[in-house]
């Protein structure tokens, strides 16, 4: 990682701890080259000390950023797994609904067509009686009308054959 990219605290850590023994060489006057070897020694010591500490928070910050990611996938996806098993649950109730709907459109129809059918039907039975009845009733009158012809013209043979009769025994008569 960049060193721009360090905590704010991590950075003053290490600050601290480099500046330490800069603070120290300048506090005592320096009386021996040996001494001052030894104090660039531990200063150079607590820096890459502080080096690796720097490198430590960042690997750790890395790490919690990492972690950070991984609960808001996580959480991410039991939003997504909710929101789309609410999603089938609406589709469900929706398609039973319109199921149920289509079911009750169904049986009024089925109920609408029976009843149109016995109607048909009576309509039907209804218009062959009255069919029938005038049938009968042509068929009386024709036949009435035949017997009033017949009856008829057997009085009028009858009157004819008497009135022949009362010619002839005229005749004879004579």
């Amino acid at each position: 990682m960049d060193q721009r990219e360090q905590t704010p605290k991590v950075r003053g850590q290490a600050e601290q701890q480099a500046a330490k023994p800069v603070e120290e060489v300048q506090e005592r006057p320096a009386a021996s080259l040996s001494e001052i070897l030894s104090r660039a020694e531990k200063a150079y010591a607590a820096y890459t000390e502080a080096q690796k500490e720097v490198a430590k928070a960042y690997r750790l910050s890395e790490l919690e950023a990492e972690k950070a990611y991984k609960e808001s996938e996580q959480q991410a996806k039991s939003v997504r797994d909710g929101s789309l098993r609410q999603a089938l649950k609406v589709f469900d109730e929706a398609v039973d609904k319109t199921t149920g709907a289509r079911d009750e459109a169904i049986a009024r129809a089925e109920l609408a067509y029976k009843g149109a059918k016995e109607q048909a039907e009576k309509a039907c039975r209804d218009s062959e009686l009255q069919t029938k009845s005038a049938y009968n009733e042509s068929v009386r009158q024709v036949l009435k009308a035949y017997e009033d012809s017949v009856a008829r013209a057997w009085k009028k043979r009858e009157g004819t054959i008497e009135q022949a009769w009362k010619i002839y025994a005229k005749e004879g008569e004579q």
